[in-house]
């Protein structure tokens, strides 16, 4: 009986042994991770010069535009097909980007800001094994990109209103609408496992992308003048969060 007792330490130490050295079973085929966390998205962003299309075709020399970073919070769920092979849907809050003139239009300061739906779907192929603590991955997909709430400032309706009466006016009213796209989504990255269940993970994507903008101005007449410009956004959209397999 002594003898029996006197085992019981050494099999406990050997349970606990064998529990650590157990595979966490982190990240394997059927697995699906919810992540939640920060986007932060950093335009590489240029301009064309601000068009009027109509009546008259002109081109404001020199006018351009360029992109303020934004930040929001965002959602990715993961389903692992395999060990390695993974897709991942990501949304977030609707960030909100600012449009500040450029060039002649400087002086204008904000010209106008819009906010951005962003869905995109993204397939993962993940390094090493369904067990490792440190994962790297690569991945491709492609976003659906949008644009609401779309606002000109005051400053820039008053500038355009009073370009096209001559500094007669500036009581004319202009809108804007921007252009939706699909684009491409390059992704690279890696999650670091806590455990079976929780995980921090960090990527960096590329999202080549461009919107038409066309703006209508009405003058107190009752004119329209239509005006148009292309802007590249390009952005680079990091991603820290913590994600739980379920």
């Amino acid at each position: 009986m002594k003898q029996q007792f006197s085992l019981l330490p050494k099999i406990a130490a050997l349970s606990i042994a064998a529990a650590f050295a157990a595979p966490a079973m982190a990240q394997t085929a059927g697995s699906n991770i919810v992540n939640l966390g920060w986007f932060h998205l950093a335009p590489q962003d240029s301009s064309e010069q601000l068009r009027v299309v109509s009546p008259t075709p002109t081109t404001i020399a020199g006018s351009g535009a360029s992109v303020s970073n934004a930040d929001t919070l965002g959602i990715a769920f993961t389903h692992f097909f395999t060990d390695n092979f993974a897709l991942t849907t990501d949304v977030g809050i609707p960030p909100t980007f600012k449009l500040t003139g450029t060039g002649t239009i400087s002086s204008v300061g904000e010209v106008g800001n819009a906010k951005q739906w962003s869905p995109a779907i993204v397939a993962k192929w993940y390094f090493g094994d369904g067990n490792s603590k440190f994962r790297p991955f690569v991945g491709a997909g492609v976003s659906y990109v949008w644009y609401s709430d779309v606002k000109l400032s005051d400053q820039f309706q008053a500038a355009l209103s009073s370009r096209f009466t001559g500094g007669l006016s500036s009581s004319a009213k202009s809108t804007a609408d921007l252009s939706s796209s699909w684009a491409p989504v390059f992704n690279v990255g890696a999650t670091y496992n806590f455990d079976k269940n929780w995980s921090m993970g960090f990527s960096v994507a590329y999202i080549p992308l461009k919107t038409n903008a066309d703006i209508t101005t009405t003058l107190p007449t009752g004119t329209q003048v239509k005006s148009a410009t292309s802007l590249t956004l390009n952005p680079i959209v990091t991603f820290l969060s913590v994600g739980y397999k379920f």
